[in-house]
């Protein structure tokens, strides 16, 4: 099994590293080309470099408050309750 850790964490990590290279490459250097240049075929409008991942946080923030909201509510159901004798 540690062989199929190691290869998904290789996985992981050249697909984040691709996505981080061609985020850059969007986001850093494409303004400095020509508009005209086969390039830019390559790329959404720039308006998405700052949409996408401000969805993206906000779904992952959503995420972890929702996480966190049915964490306490299962807590405070499985809490057992004081014995008055």
């Amino acid at each position: 099994m540690e062989l199929g850790d190691r290869a998904l964490g290789l996985l992981l990590l050249l697909f984040s590293s691709t996505l981080f290279a061609y985020y850059t490459f969007w986001v850093i250097i494409t303004p400095f080309v020509d508009t005209d240049h086969f390039v830019h075929n390559y790329f959404p409008a720039r308006e998405y470099a700052i949409i996408i991942p401000g969805l993206a946080g906000a779904a992952l923030i959503s995420f972890v408050l929702v996480f966190v909201g049915v964490v306490m509510v299962k807590s405070r159901h499985a809490k057992p309750k004081a014995k008055t004798s």
